[in-house]
């Protein structure tokens, strides 16, 4: 992640992307990839995951995160006040091609027909069963 101040001087940091594991180091790519000054970022607003990932644990001195715990990240890079949130940036290409952004996908599940589908047998179970005491009582009445 890469940190940006804001004009409040507050760290926030972009997620910029996918990087392969020979292209960390940025003098291994393209010199134009560096942004310098000042710039726009557009991409989705992020909250901190400080819980850490269910497989893996955070790696700090090797500088693998695989939860994006920002307070974490800041505290190890040494960062003043930081933002509680990230940025995960868009797919805009880089000069170079690295980063690789965009890379956070929003997809919503669409369960509705099974949820009808679910709540419709429920009710005629229902009714199924509440028809079968009513009769059964009134056989019981009956006899």
């Amino acid at each position: 992640m890469t940190p940006l101040v804001s004009a409040d001087g507050t760290a926030v940091l972009v997620n910029r992307g996918f990087v392969p594991a020979d292209r960390r180091d940025p003098e291994t790519r393209h010199s134009s990839a560096r942004i310098a000054g000042e710039t726009r970022v557009v991409g989705l607003l992020r909250l901190s995951e400080p819980g850490g990932g269910f497989l893996r644990s955070n790696d700090p001195t090797a500088g693998r995160w695989y939860s994006r715990d920002v307070a974490a990240i800041a505290a190890v890079r040494g960062l003043g006040p930081t933002a509680p949130y990230f940025i995960d940036a868009d797919a805009t290409p880089n000069p170079g091609g690295y980063p690789v952004g965009g890379l956070t996908v929003i997809a919503f599940s669409d369960n509705h027909l099974v949820y009808a589908l679910t709540w419709y047998a429920l009710a005629i179970m229902a009714a199924t069963g509440g028809a079968y005491v009513i009769r059964d009582g009134m056989r019981r009445r009956g006899a």
